[in-house]
């Protein structure tokens, strides 16, 4: 939508999203920092409010612990089955904040109560809620990923939410859950813990697929040029593709997950990068010049080492000329991803802005049914009132 003279390509994939009442049984250790600094509304008592809306969702069969870290770190709630609500949402009620963050004795702890009450074969899983200030302790990240590495290896995922604003630590709380074999979400309404917690849980919890990976290998006949707009943190050297022991993102049941490529087509006079002397492709055949890339994915089943790949021609006659004429879904994923770009600097979008994104997610909005792409717009609309070109 930025520029006549490049395409975009969408690569998709959904994971498999099983009946609610086919989930197995869960449990599960809350590890709430009360720390000084989660000393506010948007903080801890957003914590205890979002922490209620998943407690609701639990069955009899579930099991539920709570945890806390700030000077020391110690255990509020026993494992407890899901059915003792009362107990459960009592225990998260009494929670208050104070001292300092002694982060990496919380965590040994929160995985010491899921060792004790590990499920074989059900969800197994530390839920961390903090604003990421972990400034007491082991705050050296590379030793917090090796205590979360050794912990996965024992069946024992991890998520972790985050809460506030100001201080809180993105980089670290996302680097955690990776490694832990989790996810990261960042939590500042209620609303958006209703998505997380309520409306996605299955996909916040259950993990479906381990080690996922996706290669791109665009035809050089075909693409003189092609740019992965955003995952900066999560590219893989090209010969980790293959290599089993590399690990990688997991695909919980339901999850989507979105990656666009822009793409110059040899020919269009869109190219960017000056040609190179010895740079000419090879003159291709007739069915190479028909495609235009090859997508592949490898996934591991959970608790298995060894992955299954898959694969997927992208044919050259696909390619639809206007942006119009494209699904809603890439229309919208567009806009996305160019308002993400526009926020960055714009450096490769032009004279496209907050305007054109705005018209663009209008027209692909679509069935909205939790106001998710509605709250898009407004996020579009208040960025360009901010902005010093408005």
């Amino acid at each position: 939508p930025w520029s006549d003279q490049h395409q975009l390509l969408q690569v998709g994939i959904k994971g498999y999203q099983p009946a609610p009442e086919q989930r197995p049984p869960a449990n599960l250790v809350f590890l709430v920092d009360v720390s000084g600094s989660m000393q506010s509304p948007d903080k801890l008592g957003l914590v205890k409010k979002s922490l209620r809306l998943l407690v609701n969702r639990m069955s009899d069969e579930d099991r539920i612990a709570l945890a806390v870290y700030a000077g020391n770190a110690g255990t509020v709630l026993e494992s407890t089955p899901g059915n003792q609500k009362a107990k459960i949402l009592s225990a998260i009620d009494a929670l208050e904040a104070g001292g300092s963050t002694h982060g990496s004795a919380g965590i040994k702890l929160a995985y010491q109560l899921a060792q004790q009450n590990l499920v074989e074969g059900g969800i197994n899983r530390v839920i961390i809620a903090s604003d990421g200030d972990m400034n007491v302790g082991t705050v050296n990240l590379e030793a917090l990923k090796d205590l979360i590495e050794r912990k996965r290896e024992t069946g024992i995922a991890l998520t972790t939410l985050g809460f506030g604003a100001g201080n809180y630590n993105y980089a670290l709380m996302e680097q955690l859950a990776d490694v832990g074999n989790g996810n990261a979400a960042y939590i500042d309404t209620l609303k958006e813990a209703q998505k997380v917690l309520v409306n996605e849980m299955q996909s916040t919890l259950l993990t479906i697929a381990s080690d996922v990976k996706i290669q791109v290998e665009f035809n050089p006949a075909v693409v003189a040029e092609y740019r992965l707009i955003g995952y900066e943190n999560r590219m893989l050297n090209r010969e980790d593709f293959t290599n089993d022991k590399v690990d990688a993102g997991d695909i919980g049941a339901g999850h989507t997950v979105t990656a666009l490529y822009e793409v110059t087509l040899v020919g269009s006079g869109g190219e960017r990068v000056p040609e190179l002397r010895y740079g000419n492709p090879k003159q291709a055949t007739a069915r190479e010049a028909s495609e235009l890339a090859y997508v592949k994915l490898r996934y591991k089943q959970p608790g298995s080492s060894t992955s299954t790949e898959v694969a997927q021609a992208v044919l050259a006659s696909s390619l639809v000329r206007s942006i119009d004429r494209s699904s809603s879904d890439l229309r919208f994923a567009a806009s996305v991803a160019g308002f993400g770009q526009l926020l960055q600097g714009g450096k490769y979008t032009g004279q496209w802005d907050y305007q054109d994104a705005l018209q663009l997610a209008r027209s692909a909005r679509g069935d909205d049914p939790h106001g998710y792409r509605g709250e898009f717009l407004h996020l579009i609309e208040l960025a360009q009132s901010l902005s010093s070109g408005s």
